[in-house]
């Protein structure tokens, strides 16, 4: 049987092709350094853990969910963005859950969009933005992020009739890939821009607990109307090391928040009671383990950065996330140096352009790997004579 023409139009799914690439690299005996996904290397936290165990054995979670989500973790979510952004939340209309934020921003398009609608990207910019798009059969526009703007679009260089006719803008802080950082002011003309042209905004603040251990992200939601405008999306992946866990939830305006609502009462109904449960316990945690993972972070940045400097290759100076910004040798486009690097140094990297036109000639470094690997990774590098030390 065919697949339907909306599967058809599916982009090529980035990540997958990297981990093939990678896979068959090793399957051939070679002991490869993967810095190229987005994937945390480090345990989740043992409190985490055994509040799952513990609520594994409860005869009530083994029932299905309530219809979007179990108030527990709904409240939970709503007093951790109070305790940590000063936000506050109504569990019941403000909030939903979601088996992982890219379900969430997958199927947002979905809920609000008509075929043909606008929907503004960033570029670069997380590559499954671009599945929510095609499966909403909407149009979209890309935003170039540029780093002498510190990787934050410039609105004033958006055609006026781009602005007037999008439906709904992606954001995303810290940014996946490039590991910069927003501004209240950015956020605040955001808002300005998103009720002059009336459309909505939707930020995907997955790397929203990983700062530089000196200033907090800043959540969309801190912004004065951004309620009005718009929602937030944030993840137990990256903050508690939960990636395989898929526990997420939005936060925001009421409206696109009930129609995720009606979207996931007919798709999926809610997540394993248990996983609530463990999910509330993490957002109800002390936060010192959040403080020790951000510093895990700054080390290793630290530590790939200046082995990178040492052989002459300066990173993107970015702050967020736990990636570092690199750009390419000179005369490599970012997909042949990354195959490059795969082939002869066995160091795997994801190749800046998968992330969009505007990710030519950087690749994206993941800081989810021990220091001396990195440090190994830079020194098998250097042995190419690529750049100049």
């Amino acid at each position: 049987m065919p697949f339907s023409s909306i599967l058809k139009s599916l982009p090529d799914q980035f990540f997958a092709q990297l981990v093939a690439k990678v896979n068959q690299k090793i399957a051939a005996g070679y002991d490869v350094i993967n810095l190229g996904q987005g994937n945390p290397d480090l345990p989740t936290p043992r409190y985490i853990i055994e509040a799952l165990q513990q609520a594994v054995a409860e005869p009530d979670n083994h029932k299905y969910s309530q219809f979007r989500g179990n108030h527990i973790y709904k409240q939970a979510c709503a007093d951790f963005y109070q305790k940590n952004y000063g936000v506050t939340l109504d569990p019941e209309t403000e909030i939903a859950v979601l088996g992982g934020s890219k379900i969430g921003l997958v199927e947002l398009p979905l809920t609000v969009m008509e075929p043909g609608d606008t929907l503004l990207l960033p570029d670069p910019g997380y590559p499954d933005y671009l599945s929510g798009t095609e499966l909403a059969r909407a149009k979209k526009e890309l935003l170039p992020l540029k780093p002498e703007n510190g990787y934050l679009p410039d609105y004033s260089q958006v055609d006026e009739k781009i602005l007037a006719a999008a439906k709904l803008l992606y954001l995303n802080y810290p940014n996946n890939p490039t590991g910069a950082q927003a501004t209240p002011e950015f956020f605040a003309e955001t808002v300005k821009v998103a009720k002059e042209n009336d459309f909505q905004v939707v930020h995907d603040f997955a790397y929203g607990a990983l700062g530089d251990g000196i200033t907090p992200p800043i959540s969309f939601m801190t912004t004065e109307g951004a309620k009005d405008v718009g929602i937030e999306f944030y993840t137990l992946s990256k903050t508690f090391n939960m990636a395989g866990w898929r526990v997420a939830f939005a936060v925001g305006n009421k409206e696109l928040i009930a129609a995720i609502n009606l979207l996931q009462d007919h798709l999926f109904v809610g997540i394993f009671p248990a996983l609530q449960v463990a999910g509330a316990t993490a957002l109800q945690g002390d936060g010192k383990d959040i403080a020790a993972l951000v510093e895990t972070y700054r080390k290793r940045r630290q530590t790939f950065i200046q082995a990178a400097e040492k052989i002459g290759w300066q990173a993107y100076p970015s702050s967020g996330a736990f990636y570092c910004w690199m750009p390419v040798a000179e005369g490599y486009t970012s997909e042949a140096f990354a195959d490059l690097l795969l082939e002869k140094a066995s160091v795997a990297v994801a190749a800046g352009n998968g992330f969009g036109e505007q990710g030519e000639g950087y690749v994206r470094v993941g800081l989810t790997i021990e220091e001396p690997r990195l440090i190994e990774a830079v020194e098998r590098i250097a042995a190419l004579e690529l750049f100049n030390s």
